[in-house]
């Protein structure tokens, strides 16, 4: 990055800047950056121009507020004290190695104020380099091991400490409550509509999400990623079930009810047979009445439960009805079986 905007500042018109009169400043918008830095996302060129920025190679200045433009000046200085630190040290190291062996770490060693100077460009706290020493000095003693620059191997350890440090304050140290005013930022809203999420279901569950965690008063350092996992975790929830798309829609010449239909009619003891019997004229009245719906599935379901409640009707009062003829079928045969052992009746004659 740094390299292609030293190429861009060298055809582009630059211009002075009260942040720093003596560099020469270039005016770029975020679309722009875009287009310069195709392989890299937005968030990807955010976190680089900040890591150049925290290291003091990179000067940036906002045009205004929310404009999406701002101004761009390289200090060659701290890049050039940064190299030339590094070289001299290189030099003195080769010297060491050309004029002996390398040698153990001695048990008083200190760290020279140059090597001090390289470190705290990279942003490292001068107590946190000074602290590792002791920690340094005991370990490579341990292990015996001799080399040529032990100036230059803590430099390389203090630099993975320093990393190692930072993430612990992403985790720990910037670990909080959730608090009531509380919202995702733009990035993580940005992330879940890359995602194709629904703007509308993400704001939902804002208040639910808050709700939540602030119940149980939880302490988390990143609230943005719990929020990202939890909406993603809902959403494939979501579309798992009838909704899977909010779009009133007109119905299709193939469409058939999902799986999930099919087993709501089964707990409703609804013959799945019946059900798909009924599909061909559920499409062709929904395709006549070119009606839009966003769910197909719901409509389907109460239309089914309906019909079935009215054949079900049907069928009890057909029974009804020939419970009826038969009894009175079997009365009258009741009344000529009486009748008729009457006439027969011999018991007088015994």
């Amino acid at each position: 990055m740094l390299q292609a905007l030293s190429e861009i500042a060298g055809f582009r018109e630059t211009v002075k800047r009260p942040l720093n009169p003596d560099l020469e400043w270039i005016k770029l918008s975020d679309g722009e950056l875009r287009e310069i830095f195709p392989f890299w996302t937005p968030v990807d060129i955010k976190r680089v121009l900040d890591s150049l920025q925290m290291l003091g190679i990179l000067l940036i200045e906002p045009l205004r507020e929310d404009d999406g433009q701002n101004f761009f000046a390289i200090d060659d200085t701290t890049s050039s004290d940064v190299q030339d630190s590094a070289s001299s040290r290189r030099r003195k190291d080769r010297q060491t190695a050309d004029g002996g062996a390398a040698s153990l770490i001695p048990v008083n060693w200190q760290l020279d104020d140059n090597w001090i100077k390289i470190c705290k460009q990279h942003s490292i706290p001068e107590n946190f380099i000074r602290n590792l020493v002791p920690e340094f000095v005991n370990y490579w003693r341990d292990r015996g091991q001799a080399r040529f620059s032990w100036g230059n191997a803590f430099y390389k350890h203090a630099l993975k400490e320093w990393r190692n440090e930072q993430s612990r304050k992403g985790t720990f140290e910037l670990a909080s409550t959730m608090s009531g005013e509380w919202r995702p930022s733009e990035d993580a809203v940005g992330i879940l509509v890359n995602a194709e999420i629904n703007a509308s279901f993400i704001e939902d569950a804002i208040p639910e999400f808050v709700l939540y965690w602030r119940e149980r008063g939880a302490v988390h350092g990143a609230w943005n990623t719990k929020f990202i996992e939890h909406i993603r975790r809902q959403w494939a929830r979501f579309s798992a079930s009838f909704g899977r798309d909010d779009t009133p829609q007109l119905i299709a010449d193939e469409w058939k009810p999902s799986t999930e239909c099919y087993e709501i009619l089964q707990l409703a003891e609804i013959d799945e047979g019946y059900a798909r019997s009924r599909i061909p004229e559920f499409v062709m009245y929904w395709k006549d009445s070119q009606q839009v719906n966003s769910s197909w599935n719901t409509v389907f379901l109460r239309f089914i439960k309906q019909d079935w409640a009215r054949k079900l009707k049907q069928t009890e009062n057909v029974d009804l009805t020939n419970a009826e003829d038969q009894t009175l079928v079997g009365s009258s045969q009741q009344r000529i079986k009486e009748r008729f052992q009457r006439i027969a009746d011999r018991s007088w004659a015994e």
